[in-house]
């Protein structure tokens, strides 16, 4: 898209410039990162503009030039692609820590690999925040919602023939977690039924066992 807006606008004189933005909600405060896309002549015009969004700082700490029309867009579509991965990491420790017995306290466990672990991250500090608000996030479903950028990281990775097996299975993390009931998992339960006699589980016994584990 960037590229055709760039052509349509080339046509009529006027230039173009992509640009992918990161910082979230926090970024009117700390700063934004700023992935550019476009000539030097017009990123060099439009430098003021940069410098007065992204963090204080060396300028290459939160600004790139990454290459012409289109890698500004392209750069923030793999950042947020890495960032899926991240969080499903995050999750699954949060999820571990909390189904062994022998973690008494899992938010403080969190809470000290803020400092001095290589784990250590905006996005860890993050998660301490939430579990300060609910320890248990008790308060909040799983279902969780995809923005498109991870699905366009697998798509580009696929074209590329690049492997990027932990950004797409946490992709499919968030489509599983929409799924009330798994018909994926439905036909493997039958089908170790049919060639192992292995047993099978109702849907009231399975609700049974979540409601006794909640216990």
């Amino acid at each position: 898209e960037d590229i055709h807006h760039a052509k349509a606008l080339d046509a009529r004189g006027i230039g173009y410039i992509d640009c992918g933005v990161s910082g979230g909600i926090w970024g009117l405060e700390n700063g934004y990162a700023l992935m550019v896309g476009g000539s030097e002549e017009h990123v060099d015009r439009a430098m003021p503009l940069f410098d007065a969004l992204r963090p204080e700082g060396p300028r290459s700490e939160g600004f790139v030039h990454a290459g012409p029309i289109g890698a500004g867009h392209y750069s923030k579509m793999v950042h947020n692609g890495i960032e899926y991965g991240l969080m499903q990491a995050y999750a699954e420790g949060f999820e571990l820590l909390e189904a062994t017995e022998l973690v008494e306290n899992v938010p403080a466990v969190i809470e000290a690999w803020s400092r001095g672990t290589v784990v250590r991250s905006w996005l860890l500090d993050l998660l301490v925040r939430a579990l300060k608000d609910d320890p248990e996030l008790s308060g909040i479903s799983g279902w969780t919602q995809d923005s498109g950028e991870g699905r366009w990281t697998v798509e580009e990775a696929i074209r590329n023939a690049v492997p990027v097996p932990v950004i797409s299975a946490a992709l499919f993390a968030r489509f599983a977690s929409r799924q009330e009931t798994s018909p994926s998992m439905k036909a493997v339960s039958a089908l170790r039924n049919q060639f192992g006699g292995h047993s099978t589980t109702s849907v009231d016994a399975a609700l049974d066992q979540v409601k006794a584990a909640a216990r």
